[in-house]
């Protein structure tokens, strides 16, 4: 089995290496999610230069979903195994190939084919550099709760999804060569990311000898499974949610509101992310129950408001961004509070295969109905695919919300005044 490297013998100094190498990797993890984003306020571009269709770029940006569905269960698991740092440096690596393909190969095989290899380095490096971050951690400041390196990595996974499209919208709002000069940015960002992460010092030892490889396995107690395939039908849901601010956002932002800024589009992406961190942090503290429930409600709610923006008479862009804003706060704190109750849903030596399953579900509700609303605005106007997205999603978190709080409820029972942030 796999152990955790033990600190040399000079532990002031290997505490401040250690704390310099938390940052580092909390950077890379940003890095590589505000790049996998990049392209959200560029779509646009893309269409307006080659005639792409809303469905065209709801498959691109769903070919970045199945890129990270695959490494998370192909190799998301090997650092266990292998070391944080083999697997933190190739999935940086990969994001640089990514930005490369972009630049060089501007037609849409070589979009869906940046889009996937993406895809590879995120699913590689999420749980990976986040374990990373949360051993740093421990050796910089033994004794510490571990709540700062959860709050650090929260705030890399979803604003680091946030800052990517911001920073590329503002770049494509003010420079000459906007479909490179973005990808020419984050090749810097993540090659600075890269030599941070080749000095951090390696906090987990190879396994000797080392086990015969298999794929990330999905693993759940029979008795648990009822409670468990709710909590993975709700991460679908509040994953759709993201899922539609960064793919058709920037299409609803140009078309129905007659907004067309690239910058707009960044920003908007941005402030649901944002939204999603805060909301996460907000309830990390609070029990599980409160974290679902509070989820859903800002959840539906956001995106009432944001059907209510486009239908309006004169579409109104504020009730647009409040609404993504209350939407994107739901869907972090429904994540989080589904996360835990898996957790919480584990056996002890399977806790690492029962979350895959809801990083898996939470990609597919990624991707799928983003692309079955791309493929509803072939037939139907904007307005009414929106609407009829908002139904759906609707009426699955509302169907399933009652047997994800009776799981909810049986683990707060087990282990009273429990919160999120346990988990």
């Amino acid at each position: 089995m796999a152990t955790v490297a033990a600190p040399p013998a000079r532990i002031g100094l290997a505490g401040r290496r250690h704390a310099v190498a938390f940052w580092a990797i909390a950077f890379a993890l940003l890095a590589i999610l505000a790049y996998s984003a990049v392209p959200t306020p560029l779509y646009p571009l893309y269409q307006a230069r080659d005639g792409f269709s809303s469905l065209v770029v709801t498959m691109v940006f769903a070919v970045y979903a199945v890129g990270v569905v695959i490494s998370l269960f192909t190799i998301g698991h090997l650092s266990d195994w292998h070391g944080r740092r083999r697997l933190v440096v190739p999935a940086l690596g990969l994001a640089l190939l990514s930005a490369l393909v972009f630049l060089l190969w501007r037609d849409l095989p070589g979009l869906l084919l940046g889009r996937f290899i993406s895809g590879l380095g995120v699913g590689a490096v999420t749980a990976t550099a986040t374990a990373w971050i949360a051993e740093l951690h421990a050796v910089s400041r033994p004794g510490e709760p571990p709540r700062r390196a959860e709050v650090v990595a929260t705030a890399a996974n979803l604003g680091g999804i946030g800052v990517g499209p911001l920073v590329a919208g503002a770049l494509v709002q003010w420079v000459a060569d906007p479909l490179a000069v973005p990808f020419l940015v984050f090749i810097a960002v993540l090659i600075v990311a890269l030599g941070g992460a080749l000095w951090s010092p390696e906090t987990r030892r190879p396994t000797q000898p080392r086990p015969p490889y298999r794929p990330q396995r999905i693993s759940v107690p029979p008795d648990a499974r009822g409670a468990y395939f709710a909590a993975a039908v709700t991460a679908a849901i509040s994953f759709a949610s993201f899922g539609l601010f960064t793919s058709l956002a920037p299409s609803f932002l140009a078309g129905t509101l007659h907004h067309a800024s690239p910058l707009l589009a960044g920003a908007t992406a941005f402030t649901v992310f944002a939204a999603g961190a805060a909301g996460q942090m907000f309830v990390a503290a609070r029990r599980i129950s409160v974290a679902v429930t509070s989820g859903v409600v800002l959840m539906l709610g956001g995106l009432a408001l944001v059907v209510l923006a486009v239908w309006l008479p004169s579409p109104s862009l504020g009730l647009f961004l409040l609404g993504g804003g209350i939407a994107g706060a739901g869907s972090g704190c429904l994540f989080k509070g589904v996360v835990t109750q898996a957790s919480r849903l584990a056996t002890p030596g399977h806790r690492a295969e029962t979350l895959s399953g809801m990083f898996l579900a939470g990609y597919i509700g990624l991707a799928l109905p983003v692309v079955g609303l791309g493929i509803l605005t072939e037939d139907v106007s904007a307005r009414i695919g929106l609407l009829v997205f908002a139904v759906v999603l609707g009426s699955a978190a509302l169907t399933a919300m009652p047997f994800l709080l009776a799981g909810v409820r049986k683990v707060e029972a087990e282990a009273p005044g429990s919160a999120v942030s346990n988990g």
